[in-house]
Formats: C-alpha cells, sequence, structure tokens
C-alpha cells in the first residue's frame, strides 16, 4: 500500500479556497449596505418570464390553427366519402 501513496498525493485538489473566497466577499458586501440590490436580477427574471410565456401564446395559436386546418380537412374528406351524414 505504502508505494501508491504518491498518485494520491498529486491528485488532491483543493476545493476549499473557492468558498472561503466566497464567504469574504459575503461578508465585505454586508458592510457596505444593508440590503442588497436584486433589482436587476428581479428585472432579468421579469423579462425572461415575459418572453417564455409569449413563446408559449404563440405556440399555442399555431398549434390551434392546425388543428382548425385538420378538422377542415376531415370535414372535406367525409363529404367526399359521404360518412357521417345521413
Amino acid at each position: 500500500m505504502g508505494m501508491f501513496d504518491f498518485i494520491r498525493k498529486e491528485k488532491v485538489v483543493d476545493l476549499s479556497e473557492r468558498y472561503r473566497k466566497q464567504q469574504e466577499n459575503l461578508s465585505s458586501n454586508s458592510g457596505e449596505g444593508e440590503y442588497a440590490d436584486f433589482s436587476k436580477d428581479i428585472d432579468e427574471k421579469k423579462r425572461k418570464l415575459a418572453k417564455r410565456l409569449t413563446d408559449m401564446t404563440n405556440k399555442i395559436e399555431e398549434l390551434s390553427n392546425q388543428i382548425y386546418h385538420l378538422q377542415q380537412r376531415v370535414e372535406v374528406l367525409e363529404r367526399k366519402a359521404k360518412v357521417g351524414f345521413e
């Protein structure tokens, strides 16, 4: 077991440094003001939500039109085949 110790030592990654830097940034930012400014984040989320809703609405309208056209085609085919009329 002792002869493989050198391999483990080379592959150790210290991820705690990034965490320490984040904590330092948070502590330094909290001293500057009582409240953080999240208005940009909220505006960005609102804008993304509005775009997503618009895209979904357009897709629904497009699918609705496709369904309407398919219904029209089915009616034409029924008339040609004289199906469904008594």
